[in-house]
This record gives C-alpha cells, structure tokens and sequence, in this order.
C-alpha cells in the first residue's frame, strides 16, 4: 500500500476474501493471450514529449504520465481483469490504422482519428476539451507535416466526441468551407442531454470517472472505456451538414465515406463510417473493446440492445466484405477481414443475448435484480476478452433491459408506495435494535466477508443517523473492498467515491457540460424548455404571469407561468393568454435575457 495515498485518503487495506477472489481471476481467464497488447501497439508512431495539457490559465487539463503506474504488477486491490484494460487503454500517443488513416488515443476518454484527403486531414471525433484536441493535432502534425483540417465528422451526439472541437476548427474555418458532418438529429440530442438533466449527470459523472481519487492502486485505475475525462475547455460547432440515410455517400478533400445510420445504439444519434479507398469501418462506439452501457450510471436514456445488435448485423452485411480493419472511438482497432466479422458478430451476439434473455426471464415473474443475478453470459462470449464488463456491466446492463420494457416497478404492491430512504431507514434501524445493534452484527459481516451486505444494512445507519461517525466509517470500508474487487472500472470509481466521501465529506461536481457553446446551440425551444425546468413550483403555485415576446424576424412567443408550470407557444391567438408584459427585441438579445448574462434592468437601455 502506498502509504502516503492512504494516509491522504484513509485507505484501508485490502481484505483476504477479496484479493482471494481478484487472485482467482487470474486462474480462470486467459492473460496469456498477448494479442491485445499486440494490436494497442501496433502502428505507434510517437507520443508527445511533455506529459501535462494545460489550460491557458495554467491548469492542468490531462497528465500523459498520470497511470504510468499500471506498468508494474497488478497489486491486490485491483481486480487483474481490470487492470489489463486499463493497461491496454493508458497507451498514448499518435498510431496508424492504416496508410492514410491515423488516431490519437490515450490523450482523453476518446480517441481523435485523422483521415488525410488530397489537401489536409478530416478529423473525426475531436475529444472532450479543446486542449487535449489540439494537442492531439499537434502530434498528428509533427509526424505527418502541417495539414490543414478540410472538415470534420461527428459520430454521435456524446460531449466526448465533439467537446474538444475548437481545438483543431475555428468560426473562420467554417465560414470558409470547412464542412461540418454529424447524424441527424445531433444537434438535438447533443444539447440537451447536456442542458436538460445536465446537473445532475455531471454529478453522477464525477463518480463514474473518480474525478477526485488518486490515481493509483489504491484508487482511480481507469474507466473501462478509456481512462477519464478531460478537465478543459468544451465547445461545440454545429454541424454544416447531416447524414440522414444509410447508405448515403459524402466526399470530403477526396475521403470518401459511406454511411450507415444507427441510432438508438449507443447514442440516440450515431452512425457508422465505412471509407472505401482504405478499406476501413469505424464503427463509433457501437463496437469496442468491452461491453458498453444500456444505461450508463451517469445517467442517460436507455438505450436498445435489441436494435443495437441488429445494426451491428447490417454493419457486417454492408461492409465486412471490403474491410480490413476496423476501428473506434474508444479502443484500439481490429486487423484481419475474418478477425473483423468475429468481433463484430460476438459484439452483436453480446447484446442480443442479454435483451433476449432478460426479456424471457422477466417473462417468467423475475423482477430486475432477480435477472441480474442469474444473467450468465454463455462461455465462448465470456471467454472473449472484448466481451467484458468494464464500462457497462451484465447486472446494470439486464437492470436497464428491465427498466425499458417494465419500468421501475417490479410488480410486487409492496413497492408501490414505500418510504423514502432517510424515513424508511429511521424504521430500519429501530426494528433492528438500533444503530449498535446493527453495527455489531455486521461488524461480524465484514469480518465474514460479506461486504455486500455490509454496504445495504449499514446503509440504513448512515441515512438515519448521517452523523454517526462509526457507521460512516463502517460503510466506508465496506464500500471500499467492494470497489477493490471490481472489474467494472465504473463501479469501482463509485463505490471508492462514496468511501472517500464518507470519511472526507462531499466532493462537489469538478466539471460541467453546459459550456456556453451549447447554451448557444439550444433552439428557442429547447432554452424555453430548459427554463421551465428551473422553475420552483410550490414556490410559483399562485403566480399568474403571461409575457409575450415579439422577436425581429420570428412569430411572436408568450411564456406563461401558471399552476407552477412554465409553457410557451404561439403569442397571439385563441390559446394565447393577454400578456401582462410584452417585448419586443432582436433574437441574441431574448438570448442574453434567459441566459442570464444581460440583467432585466439593462433591458430598457439597450438600443
């Protein structure tokens, strides 16, 4: 252990049960298959030769050395499965795919592909942060010559996958004729996944990623996906032209590339992109390394295996016959036309069984957690080192199967109408002979390896008694060798996330989304939306207020606030109420006004 992490965090060491078990993983999978590690490096080109992407303010945004660590041996509190991926994705540097087609990675969560044309390169999926972006390019640029970006790709509608476009594009550029490509309907669901509900995944995502946590084996040893996220500057340039169709073909500085749209996989916007001339598939992320989520624990919709693995079987039929490599956004690629069509159909057979089988079970009476305890992937999938739970995992991923057809209830009436926690938890522990009596029992627990159940019964103290400094520290160690097991990178973020918390207190939200790029890229409707999401209700509930808006260029707009609800539509006409106010303005300046950057009383001066 290292002693100087654990005392900064109070971490414990770990218990024998668990690093028994993390031992046994390395009996039942096969870790002396090289091959992964073999087809990580293959193509490496260089890295950069300083390891810290500052900000221009001086910040650190991503440290290249931060998990140099995981060239030494697995230590006891890893799960070894676990760290082999993070291994395999703290990789960095500039690799060639093939001859034209080259990809940054291990500079963010994602990668960053460059695809060179007849006069530049067209850069598809540009990071999260405008820094690591850049510094991506300027890797690319100081083994390739200086090219100039002729256009840019996104594949899907999440942050880390155009957040760090200003890094290699700028407003010029494309007033120039830079072409900005994305799926339909991008846009969209880009913004607000990020404005809508973006609090709060922001908080969940600090858990996910283990944003505070040492780096270390103690601590943060990855994400499964990719290492972190990213800690700088995100923007967003709209796209200049949509995909729409399957099958449709676009040429860009003389890349050609054919299209196959997939949404409602990985993201409700997404596509494939087949490049004929380098006989290439990127596959986005509908196909990577490991199991992806149904639901990721940040929050999200829920998405739809069923769909995604027909979409991965069209994928094979449309290009699996002129491919020889295919590649992702996260990841490393995949090299051999018949090693491609292998990996692809068990990514497909991956999810494809779990919604199968999820669906025949919940048709048999289990409910979502009975699912996901008897879920067994079956052994050729299992043996598959891609097919593993490192981001996703088999139990959230049936429990987000269950959620889609059946939603949150589990049928049995008992459910229906339960007590909130801290109230159910207040009962809990008086039924239970109270908080010493609860801690003593399952002080026993832990000493018995029971960590699981240490962390749910204990749960009650902490909620019914937040203060309680021996419950707190018991949920803590629990949570924290619960974490040290794990294979899921994500799980294990959140579970050592919550221990550091119990012991140190909040730990905030580190980064945001809602950038003021995206502010900007939000429809009238969707700022509209997004306002009546502030509103307090209870505290609105007799308010009356009616405020018509005439907008230079536009039909007139009323936003109502009645009832507690904030509802626009049109400004005049039967269903419009008469206005108690009424404005008359240019659209940027409406804009300034709802966002909050141009005070009311400013409002009266302004020309």
């Amino acid at each position: 252990m290292s002693q100087n992490v654990a005392e900064t965090t109070g971490a414990k060491p770990v218990q024998p049960s668990i690093a028994e078990a993390n031992d046994a993983v390395l009996r039942r999978f096969p870790f002396d298959d090289t091959q992964d590690m073999e087809d990580a490096r293959r193509g490496f080109l260089g890295t950069a030769r300083e390891d810290l992407v500052k900000a221009a303010d001086g910040r650190t945004v991503w440290d290249l050395g931060a998990y140099g660590f995981l060239d030494q041996d697995c230590p006891d509190t890893v799960n070894p499965s676990l760290w082999r991926q993070s291994r395999l994705c703290a990789d960095h540097g500039l690799f060639e795919v093939t001859e034209g087609i080259y990809q940054v990675r291990g500079f963010d969560l994602s990668n960053m592909t460059l695809v060179e044309g007849d006069r530049g390169v067209v850069v598809v999926d540009p990071l999260i942060s405008a820094e690591t972006a850049a510094a991506g390019l300027a890797l690319y640029r100081a083994h390739r010559g200086d090219r100039p970006v002729t256009g840019v790709l996104y594949t899907h509608s999440h942050i880390d996958h155009f957040g760090g476009v200003r890094g290699v594009l700028t407003d010029d550029d494309v007033r120039g004729g830079v072409p900005v490509l994305a799926p339909e309907g991008f846009l969209a669901h880009a913004v607000s996944e990020n404005v809508y509900a973006g609090t709060a995944m922001g908080r969940r995502a600090a858990y996910m990623y283990g944003a505070v946590l040492p780096k270390g084996g103690l601590g943060q040893v990855g994400a499964g996906l990719g290492q972190t996220t990213s800690t700088g500057t995100v923007g967003l340039i709209p796209p200049t032209a949509d995909v729409t169709r399957t099958g449709q073909q676009e040429t860009v500085d003389g890349v050609r590339m054919v299209f196959q749209l997939t949404p409602g996989t990985e993201a409700p916007a997404e596509l494939n992109i087949h490049f004929p001339d380098f006989s290439a598939l990127c596959m986005a992320e509908n196909a990577t390394h490991n199991l992806h989520n149904l639901l990721t624990l940040r929050g999200a919709e829920v998405r739809d295996p069923r769909v995604w693995a027909q979409y991965l079987t069209e994928a094979v039929d449309l290009f699996a016959g002129a491919c020889d490599v295919a590649f992702a956004s996260h990841h490393w690629p995949t090299w051999g036309r018949e090693n491609v069509v292998r990996f692809l159909s068990e990514q497909r057979d991956l999810y494809a069984y779990l919604h199968d089988q999820t669906l025949r079970m919940l048709n048999e009476g289990l409910t979502a957690l009975e699912i996901a305890e008897r879920m067994e992937l079956p052994p050729p999938l299992e043996r598959a080192w891609h097919t593993h739970g490192y981001y996703g995992s088999v139990s959230h991923n049936t429990k987000a199967v269950y959620q889609r057809y059946l939603g949150w209830f589990d049928g049995n009436p008992a459910h229906l109408w339960e007590h909130p926690p801290v109230e159910a938890a207040r009962r809990y522990v008086e039924y239970m002979g109270g908080a010493g009596e609860v801690l003593r029992r399952a002080r026993q627990s832990f000493a018995d390896g029971d960590f699981r159940w240490v962390a749910q019964v204990v749960d009650h103290v902490v909620f019914a008694e937040p203060d309680h400094a021996e419950a707190r520290a018991l949920q803590a160690d629990a949570l924290e060798q619960l974490g040290y097991g794990c294979e899921n990178g994500t799980w294990r973020n959140f579970y050592l996330m919550g221990a550091l918390e119990l012991r140190h207190g909040p730990v905030g939200t580190p980064t945001g989304t809602a950038s003021p790029d995206l502010m900007a890229a939000l429809t009238l409707d969707q700022l509209f939306d997004a306002l009546a999401i502030r509103v307090d209700g209870p505290r609105s509930w007799d308010a009356d207020i009616a405020v018509r808006w005439n907008v230079e260029g536009r039909d007139p707009v009323t936003l109502h606030l009645r009832n507690g609800v904030l509802t626009h539509g049109p400004g005049t006409g039967p269903a419009a109420p008469e206005p108690d106010a009424e404005f008359t303005l240019d659209e940027p300046t409406l804009r300034a006004l709802l966002l909050g950057t141009l005070p009311p009383a400013d409002l009266a001066s302004r020309p």
